[in-house]
């Protein structure tokens, strides 16, 4: 977006400069290239002697310069380019300046697919195939409840049960919006502090492992929710998680990315990507998705860039110790 700014402001600037120039130079103008580097558009040129005339195109009056000072063979060198159709120094340097903060933007941020890039404020992202194109799609956050015979909104925080011994998690909905038809979806997960620009409410603490996210098998029980997962409380008062957990792989990626992805293929049914938070137990907030190879197409996704180089080399970074669980 900042490029494309740069772009705009610096073509409008060109353009004013256009619209400044005098009726008398209507004509494209002439450059008299300094050996300093500099140049005066001029509309026409003479030479007297040891002095270069020229009716300038910027203030429509004679004026001249000292021939000794001009590079001949870069002015003649110009003129030659642009009459064969070459763009001028200015737009190859200002093309050359915008491809380098282009490529220094992607650097940012990984390369999941061809011309397919993640987006720096995204937090978590499927990375489906729909009809043999790769696609990218935003996984919302969603709050579940527990249910004890009398239901508990919780937000945002760990597990903390109170008046059963057994409750289970869910989620609203027999379905979740977002449908993966790849049976082995890659999830991206964006784990960078919110100073950084991380859009995730799952909690940042340095000491929270990275690979702390982990996808959990939904079962889609009665009154239209999904269950994923239960909390018993022993007579003794012991607190203990349940939760049927999918054997997944963690990759830590460059700009603060961590990929998880399924160690198996998916079978059709609802999943959610949890955040484990050790002992605490799990985060009532999880990213739900489902998988079904015949679902409709999802809505608002992101597909590759036709024009983008691709580049199917994950930027990694070097793996980080991993906490004890």
């Amino acid at each position: 977006m900042r490029v494309r700014f740069r772009f705009l402001l610096m073509a409008a600037a060109a353009a004013l400069v256009l619209l400044a120039t005098p009726a008398s130079a209507q004509q494209l103008a002439k450059r008299i290239i300094l050996k300093d580097g500099s140049y005066q558009l001029a509309v026409k040129y003479e030479i007297k002697g040891d002095r270069v005339h020229y009716l300038s195109a910027e203030r429509g009056e004679w004026e001249e310069v000292p021939k000794a000072l001009v590079d001949w063979e870069a002015t003649e060198k110009f003129e030659k380019d642009r009459n064969n159709g070459a763009p001028p120094p200015e737009a190859v340097e200002l093309d050359r300046e915008l491809e380098a903060e282009r490529k220094a933007e992607e650097a940012k941020t990984p390369l999941v697919a061809p011309g397919l890039r993640l987006a720096e404020d995204s937090s978590v992202v499927l990375l489906d195939n729909f009809k043999g194109q790769p696609q990218l799609v935003e996984i919302e956050q969603n709050g579940s409840d527990i249910n004890s015979n009398k239901k508990n909104n919780i937000l945002r925080a760990a597990i903390n049960p109170l008046a059963s011994a057994k409750q289970t998690i869910e989620l609203q909905g027999s379905h979740a919006k977002v449908q993966a038809h790849a049976t082995l979806p890659a999830i991206y997960v964006n784990v960078k502090p919110p100073d950084q620009g991380a859009a995730t409410n799952a909690p940042q603490q340095a000491d929270q492992a990275w690979d702390r996210f982990k996808i959990v098998r939904a079962q889609v029980g009665k009154d239209n929710k999904r269950v994923v997962g239960a909390i018993k409380i022993a007579v003794y008062g012991k607190v203990s998680q349940q939760q049927n957990l999918i054997p997944t792989t963690a990759e830590q990626l460059a700009g603060g990315w961590v990929k998880v992805t399924p160690k198996e293929p998916l079978e059709p049914g609802e999943y959610a990507v949890a955040e484990m938070l050790g002992k605490e137990g799990m985060n009532l907030y999880v990213w739900d998705f489902g998988v079904n190879p015949s679902a409709p197409p999802n809505m608002q996704v992101t597909t590759p860039d036709a024009s983008a180089t691709p580049d199917p080399t994950p930027q990694k970074v070097p793996e980080l110790s991993k906490r004890p669980k």
